[in-house]
């Protein structure tokens, strides 16, 4: 049943969609030439749309479709200057080193541009061995034109026929990648768990989680039909990502220390009852995720009070159990919220609701303009991207060379491995050549197969077709299942075209396997990019992320109520370099020994900044769900925890600073003392305690930035900082 509701959820996806869509782009021009006689024809038509594909990745349709003009017009542009020159060595390998230097740099306006420039530099490549008359030139280029043209009137097109589906595809990714995270989250409560093992698990899925918000977010908040004048399925789509946004972070605030909870109820059935709980709606979130993929309605799969009524009853039968109720409390409002989400459905209940406006949600997204000013500025080794640059120029230059050597007539498949497997980061590019590798080989092997056994054409072209909608469809989702797909595919493909033989397997294998050794030597020794180069700068970045978070809470605790767009935009900023950051880790742990610089203090920096945030997303919980009597909220002790831990993170800040230009905005707090209460209750004891645990968290953060400078051991401060008092 499982297996039958994920194929249905993959059929249903997005990347299933986009195989389609790209398979039928890409493979129709041909067929249709080849029923008047001029295969070869069609297969350059069909070239003109895969270049032309590869930029058409999830986001607004305007972006989309500015996206694959752009690639044409290059695509143009770079096939008529190759066929003029390729007959040139010399201005052959200057070219190569200049246009590969030149769309590689592209990556600095994103991955969009980025992917613009990966696939020019593919026609580039797959032109070089081409000889032209001036005459076949020009209708070389023209029959790319008319492929680019043509993949660009069908994504349009699809996506004009289908307005919200891409959005509703990815939104339901999300809510499942959230679905995810709650069943690990759940599995804190089993006695059984390893509890350090699940907690790196669950970072590894917060990542995933955000990274997939903000592919939600380019979606919902840069189109225009959806913002400008939003119908009810585009008000439906808002509300709920803005749901499943507010979730997550509920779910982040029931962070607590999960060995305590194990050692003080040990052998006691509440923590089973939470495990199950908590699965259960995990596995409500993914019911909706699937059926909003699908586009159908969802049904609730369970009945939440009976279970709740029989966990408030175990509760209150435990002796300590406060921090058992908070846990409760937290599920709780976590399921009223899965119920808001079920409403959303029913239009009558969704019409009253209201999203923010135009300008506000467009905050959400980063907007990145293509500036020639931000391409000048990168124009030095101090650029992480101008080094690669350089390195994707001289290491193509020597791919090129080295392929003019061996007796293949396939050569070029080392510069088009080198292309698709050199990334900036080393750790990328060793992942990515160990997935290119186990792929070519599975898949060459595969291909052989087909190619040697099976004679009948129409049943290839069956093999060419699954292969190839597959291949297509994997390529976002599973780089290595994508390359197996694509290698028998080709090879098949090869074979209508008279390159059937066994040779040519061979000879692709060992191509990829040259330049992908090309690939890693030259990641490890030509401007190598080693990843604790960055780590302060991510470092700094959430520490300003969790200061502003934490602001937010305070104007919250005092009663003032922050504007609900400043609250989301500070919240989300942690997610997003709480991401980063731990992305950075990763991708250090995967180079070489000697360039993992401080991996105990990032993790545990990684580790206190996930609880941080977890604390001050608990904090925020109560006052909005009203655990606390906001009139008498705030007191001295409160003001005093709270200037503490904003000084201890803003001194964090300044020893991680490593440009002094740029100066850190501090909150402004005034605001805190016009509401102070020297009144005592048990709510605001509860938050005494939760603005310890923050002040503990700050001041541990700020031991490990001092102890990453080589300083002396942090003192906690006595008092609030000169700088914190003058707010």
């Amino acid at each position: 049943m499982k297996q039958t509701k994920e194929i249905k959820n993959f059929i249903f996806s997005q990347y299933f969609t986009d195989g389609l869509r790209i398979t039928f782009g890409v493979l129709l021009p041909p067929l249709l030439f080849a029923q008047a006689g001029h295969l070869e024809t069609g297969i350059v038509v069909s070239l003109g749309a895969i270049t032309t594909s590869i930029p058409d990745n999830p986001g607004p349709v305007s972006h989309k479709r500015n996206g694959m003009l752009a690639s044409i017009a290059f695509m143009i542009f770079t096939a008529l200057l190759t066929g003029l020159i390729n007959q040139h060595p010399t201005l052959l390998v200057l070219e190569i080193f200049l246009l590969c230097f030149f769309f590689s740099m592209f990556s600095i306006y994103g991955n969009r541009a980025s992917s613009i420039g990966t696939g020019v530099l593919i026609i580039m490549v797959l032109t070089i061995d081409r000889h032209f008359s001036i005459l076949e030139l020009l209708q070389y280029a023209g029959l790319l034109l008319i492929g680019g043209v043509w993949y660009v009137g069908l994504s349009v097109a699809i996506s004009q026929f289908q307005p919200y589906r891409m959005a509703q595809q990815s939104l339901g990714e999300c809510i499942g990648k959230v679905s995810s995270y709650l069943k690990l989250k759940a599995n804190f409560y089993d006695p059984q768990v390893n509890i350090d093992s699940n907690y790196k698990k669950l970072i590894d899925q917060q990542i995933i989680v955000h990274q997939q918000q903000d592919v939600v977010r380019e979606i919902l908040f840069k189109t225009r039909m959806i913002t400008k004048e939003p119908t009810n399925t585009a008000r439906l789509l808002i509300l709920l990502f803005s749901d499943i946004v507010d979730l997550f972070e509920q779910s982040m605030a029931t962070h607590y220390d999960y060995k305590e909870i194990h050692s003080s109820f040990k052998g006691l059935s509440v923590l089973r009852e939470f495990q199950v709980i908590i699965q259960n709606i995990a596995d409500e979130l993914e019911n909706i995720g699937q059926d909003v993929t699908a586009n159908e309605r969802p049904r609730p799969l369970h009945n939440f009070q009976p279970q709740l009524e029989q966990l408030k009853y175990h509760i209150d039968m435990v002796d300590n159990n406060l921090v058992l109720k908070k846990i409760l409390i937290n599920v709780r409002n976590i399921i009223n919220r899965i119920h808001n989400i079920y409403s959303y459905f029913n239009q009558t209940k969704l019409e009253p609701r209201t999203i923010g406006t135009e300008k506000d949600l467009g905050r959400f997204v980063s907007h990145q303009t293509i500036d020639l000013k931000l391409f000048r500025d990168n124009l030095g080794f101090d650029s992480s991207v101008f080094r690669h640059s350089v390195r994707v120029a001289i290491v193509c230059v020597i791919g090129y060379l080295v392929g003019q050597f061996t007796t293949g007539s396939h050569s070029y498949w080392i510069l088009l491995t080198i292309l698709v497997i050199l990334k900036p980061a080393f750790s990328l590019t060793k992942e990515r050549n160990y997935q290119r590798l186990i792929g070519t080989f599975i898949g060459g092997l595969a291909g052989a197969l087909i190619i040697h056994f099976v004679d009948d054409h129409n049943l290839r072209f069956a093999f060419l077709l699954v292969f190839m909608i597959l291949a297509y469809s994997f390529q976002r989702l599973n780089y290595v299942v994508s390359v197996l797909f694509l290698t028998p595919f080709i090879l098949i493909m090869l074979s209508f075209i008279g390159f059937g033989s066994l040779s040519i397997v061979r000879e692709r294998i060992i191509d990829t396997f040259i330049g992908s050794f090309i690939a890693l030597l030259a990641s490890n020794f030509i401007f190598p990019a080693w990843e604790y180069r960055n780590l302060k700068s991510h470092m700094k970045k959430l520490l300003i992320a969790n200061y502003n978070y934490l602001a937010e809470a305070a104007k919250m605790l005092a009663g003032k109520g922050p504007d609900l767009t400043e609250y989301k935009l500070a919240r989300k900023e942690v997610y997003v370099h709480s991401a980063n950051m731990a992305s950075a880790l990763q991708r250090m742990l995967s180079e070489p020994k000697s360039k993992q610089k401080d991996v105990k203090e990032v993790n545990k920096f990684i580790v206190l900044n996930h609880t941080l945030s977890s604390y001050i997303a608990t904090l925020i919980s109560s006052v909005k769900h009203g655990e606390t009597n906001q009139e008498t909220l705030i007191t001295l002790q409160h003001i005093k925890n709270l200037r503490k831990s904003l000084y201890l993170l803003c001194e964090g800040i300044s020893g991680l600073s490593a440009d002094e230009a740029e100066k850190f905005k501090e909150a402004d707090l005034r605001f805190l003392e016009l509401t102070v209460s020297n009144e005592e209750s048990v709510d605001t004891k509860l938050i005494s305690e939760q603005l310890e645990f923050i002040h503990t968290v700050s001041g541990d953060l700020l031991k490990i930035v001092q102890k990453m400078k080589n300083e002396e051991k942090a003192q906690v401060p006595s008092g609030p900082a000169p700088v914190i008092e003058n707010v």
